[in-house]
């Protein structure tokens, strides 16, 4: 089994490539708001929740990250194709990031997911 990771740039790529994926034939993915440092450092929000409520004035504009366990390399290859094919190539700025890599060990994973790698 493969571990993939995706950081989406964009939110509007987010849905569109859970589809994709979804078509390929990963069975679950995990969405997790964040942000990165770079992103934050450009963009630190400014400390006036006191005036302007709880928001704090700008907010750090953040993106998504994408985990998915998948059962080999190929599903993991597949997965980047996808992105590709969607959002262009991840070596450009400000469209993603992407990796995979094997896991040694996974408790909790679907039964067919476990069966097929």
């Amino acid at each position: 089994m493969y571990l993939v990771l995706m950081v989406v740039d964009d939110e509007r790529f987010v849905d569109p490539l859970l589809t994709r994926w979804e078509q390929a034939g990963v069975s679950g993915v995990t969405i997790v708001e964040s942000t990165g440092w770079a992103r934050r450092s450009r963009k630190r929000p400014l400390a006036l929740r006191y005036l302007y409520g709880q928001s704090g004035g700008r907010e750090v504009l953040g993106n998504y990250t994408l985990l998915a366990i998948v059962p080999d390399e190929v599903m993991a290859r597949r997965c980047l194709e996808e992105a590709e094919a969607l959002i262009g190539d991840l070596d450009q700025p400000d469209t993603g990031v992407f990796a995979a890599w094997p896991l040694a060990l996974a408790k909790g994973v679907p039964l067919r997911l476990a069966d097929e790698g």
